[in-house]
């Protein structure tokens, strides 16, 4: 792998993972009622998840990278479209507020109940096993060893993913007060969904290499 196609891994994750999704969402709620440190149990959950779909994904690679163009381009405009129609949903939500839990029950939860919603919140996400099935075979040279850039890739994808779960967690907890005003999380649904269409666009751009 060349340090060029690296780079442009690293482009493509990053906007992948600073996308707020049903992962993001759900550390926002839990930075939100929980505080960053109970949230980050959460966000260690959902990484689970993530490595747990990447390890199934790595068994099919070889398969998907040895398949027609055809085949490869149905499972980007499958990404394509998940993105843009979670974009659209978004935008379009009609939520106006996030609302807050009662202090006492937001204190009964225990990091270990976080980390279970974390894990199946991220397990439940299809954007992972996309990103694995799509992108992967864009940034992997056939010609050589498959399980060392797997890896690499692979660490780089969860280390972004755990950093910008943990920023939006810590974020959302800054700012809770304000997120708790009515209205507000309407505006921040409009600010995701259009995040999430032009995620669908960026995928729609990339090609085969």
């Amino acid at each position: 792998m060349s340090l060029q196609t690296f780079f442009l891994y690293l482009a493509a994750v990053f906007v992948l993972t600073v996308t707020p999704g049903p992962s993001v969402l759900m550390c926002v709620t839990n930075g939100i009622h929980h505080g960053t440190r109970r949230a980050f149990a959460s966000a260690l959950g959902s990484v689970t998840a993530v490595c747990l779909i990447m390890v199934v994904s790595a068994a099919g690679l070889g398969a998907i990278l040895a398949v027609s163009e055809k085949v490869f381009l149905v499972l980007k405009w499958c990404g394509v479209a998940y993105l843009a129609y979670i974009g659209i949903r978004t935008f379009f939500s009609q939520q106006n507020s996030f609302a807050a839990e009662d202090a006492a029950e937001g204190r009964s939860k225990s990091r270990r109940s976080l980390y279970l919603q974390g894990f199946l919140v991220g397990g439940s996400n299809p954007k992972a096993l996309l990103f694995f099935t799509a992108f992967f075979p864009q940034f992997i040279n056939p010609q050589a060893a498959q399980l060392p850039q797997f890896l690499l890739l692979g660490a780089t994808f969860v280390c972004f993913e755990l950093f910008w779960l943990t920023f939006y967690a810590h974020f959302a907890s800054r700012i809770a007060p304000w997120l708790r005003t009515p209205g507000r999380a309407r505006m921040f649904n409009r600010l995701s969904g259009a995040v999430f269409l032009g995620a669908s666009a960026v995928l729609a751009s990339v090609r085969r290499a």
